[in-house]
């Protein structure tokens, strides 16, 4: 083989590599009722930063059996432009808050940046899995090799997932519909005060025929310590609202004796069970789990 030829063996272990690692990356884009990340140019971003982490992931060995360990001093830098993803998110979410029909906050906004730096390492490890088991197989038949490097890879992926896998709100709590009460300029939910602000008789009006409400009950009196989060409440409002949109109100209010939590808003589509849905499917968010009550079920999802 001349000086600076890659073998076949090793082309193989690569493509085979960043196959694996690409692929694990577009099983973590999962578009849902959230809608983000939006199609297509969010995912076009996310497959491309996904594809350049398999590749390094994937070169990594191939590098370390060459003896060519300036190519290995690349990941450093691979790290420090994940961070930039990270950064960047963070900065594009920001920019549109003021457009969306209520806040997401700043906690949630952080979860969602962390998240997509996360599942680049996701792919860079499963590639680097993928071929490190090619290489220690070694077997004269290229089909073992990969078959080998595909399964390793894909139980790496299965454990990095299972790992990383967030709580929400439905594993804590349970999420019920609430009965909507005006009295005057004042608005209750199954007898919760929510708000004042209802002063005039049409903004009255429309909450009693159009308003939809929720009404959050912790599992234990320890998951109050999240859900009383002020982060974790905005971030329940913010997915209610994105999933039906808003006609015009939108509150969220904490009652104190028992800790429910209400999410109360005029919603364009009135549908029930999605409005349910979004606020069970909210993840908990990382600046919420400080008590270890609550760290300790996000493996299983219950006690």
């Amino acid at each position: 083989m001349k000086e600076g030829i890659i073998s076949s063996e090793h082309i193989v272990m690569i493509i085979t590599a960043i196959c694996v690692g690409t692929l694990a990356r577009v099983l973590t884009i999962k578009e849902d009722f959230r809608q983000y990340p939006s199609y297509p140019n969010g995912y076009m971003i996310h497959l491309v930063t996904g594809f350049v982490a398999s590749a390094l992931g994937a070169v990594a060995i191939p590098a370390l059996m060459t003896k060519n360990f300036v190519a290995v001093t690349f990941l450093t830098l691979a790290i420090q432009q994940f961070r930039d993803v990270r950064k960047s998110e963070r900065e594009s979410l920001k920019d549109v808050e003021n457009t969306e029909y209520a806040y997401r906050g700043d906690a949630y906004i952080d979860g969602i940046a962390k998240t997509f730096e996360a599942r680049n390492y996701f792919s860079l490890i499963v590639s680097f899995l993928t071929a490190l088991t090619i290489q220690i197989v070694d077997s004269e038949s290229k089909l073992i090799n990969i078959l080998s490097g595909i399964i390793v890879g894909a139980i790496g992926f299965y454990i990095l997932k299972r790992f990383s896998k967030g709580k929400t709100i439905g594993d804590i709590a349970e999420v019920e519909e609430g009965k909507i009460e005006v009295k005057g300029s004042e608005l209750f939910v199954d007898g919760i005060y929510v708000t004042n602000l209802l002063g005039s008789e049409n903004a009255a009006k429309m909450f009693e025929k159009e308003g939809m409400a929720l009404v959050i009950f912790p599992h234990e009196e320890h998951f109050r310590i999240a859900l009383d989060n002020f982060g974790q409440r905005q971030a329940a409002l913010f997915e209610a609202t994105r999933a039906l949109g808003v006609k015009r109100y939108h509150f969220t209010r904490k009652e104190y004796e028992k800790g429910r939590i209400v999410v109360t808003l005029v919603p364009i589509i009135k549908d029930k069970d999605k409005l349910i849905e979004a606020v069970k499917k909210t993840p908990l968010l990382e600046s919420t789990k400080k008590s270890h009550a609550v760290m300790k079920t996000n493996l299983v999802g219950k006690e």
